[in-house]
């Protein structure tokens, strides 16, 4: 079936949506992560058209959206409004699934939680993206925990985030990404994450530079006040061992968080989209299956 086109408005914020599959089918929202775009989920996608009415977009700052300049336009907050506007001019009032990877995930939490569309969601597959105010209790908790290994497992998780402290440094990411790490990326993504089909985007470099403005946008107020986040929807957990920077114990409190939680661990890097997209597409179908019958 076709892909449809379609840009929706978000505050002044020009998105470009994708829609694939019948829209009479169960509709499914995927979102994808930093420094990609909505291509990201093209292969699960393809595993999915024929019996979801696939949702995708790229968010602002990515791909064909808009990228607005300034850093304060990339908080939560408007991200979960671009959520819920291509929600609302795609399938209105109908109740969805949603599955998020990366910096995905992280926003979706926003509106998995909090917020208009709550209510509608069926269920959630989170890949490699924890709620930051999650973080911050977990942080919080564990960092003084010497004896328990609480301060050995937050050294090690600032280990692996070393780039989100260098994401908060000005200009120095968008020169990289401008020096042509754009032409580098697909090479590190085949010798460091395993991905052996990738290829370079024209889309990349913006991709890569505007993405920086997520982390300096809300990584540093998340952290330092975080709000109590519980969400009701089913949430699935995929979690990938050979992630280089998502350490599984950023998820060891999330039970108290969700109402009902599953798990699966799959051995594979950060972009399993990318190297097992037939086992990401089959837990996201068997899971979205078991969330409506329940």
């Amino acid at each position: 079936m076709a892909t449809q086109q379609h840009w929706v408005n978000s505050n002044g914020v020009n998105l470009y949506v994708t829609t694939e599959g019948s829209s009479d089918a169960p509709p499914l929202v995927l979102v994808h992560g930093y420094p990609d775009n909505h291509t990201v989920w093209d292969k699960v996608t393809a595993q999915l058209v024929d019996r979801y009415f696939v949702i995708r977009y790229d968010v602002r700052g990515a791909g064909r959206s808009d990228k607005p300049p300034r850093t304060r336009d990339y908080r939560m907050s408007h991200l979960a409004e671009d959520l819920t506007a291509v929600v609302n001019a795609v399938i209105a009032d109908r109740p969805f699934h949603l599955a998020a990877h990366d910096w995905g995930s992280i926003q979706s939490w926003e509106s998995v939680t909090h917020g208009p569309l709550k209510p509608h969601i069926l269920s959630y597959t989170s890949i490699s993206g924890p709620c930051l105010d999650h973080v911050a209790f977990w942080l919080r908790n564990n960092v003084t925990r010497l004896r328990e290994g609480g301060t050995r497992k937050v050294l090690g998780q600032l280990a692996s985030s070393w780039y989100v402290a260098m994401f908060q440094l000005p200009l120095l990411p968008e020169t990289a990404w401008r020096a042509g790490l754009d032409r580098l990326w697909p090479n590190y993504l085949r010798k460091r994450e395993q991905v052996s089909e990738a290829d370079f985007s024209h889309f990349q470099r913006n991709d890569g530079r505007y993405g920086v403005k997520l982390y300096r946008a809300n990584f540093l107020p998340r952290l330092l006040r975080p709000e109590p986040r519980q969400a009701d929807c089913p949430v699935q957990l995929i979690v990938p061992k050979q992630d280089n920077y998502v350490g599984e114990q950023l998820f060891e409190d999330l039970g108290k968080w969700t109402g009902k939680l599953s798990r699966k661990d799959i051995d594979g890097p950060h972009w399993v989209l990318l190297t097992q997209p037939d086992t990401i597409a089959g837990w996201i179908d068997g899971f979205a299956r078991q969330s409506t019958r329940t």
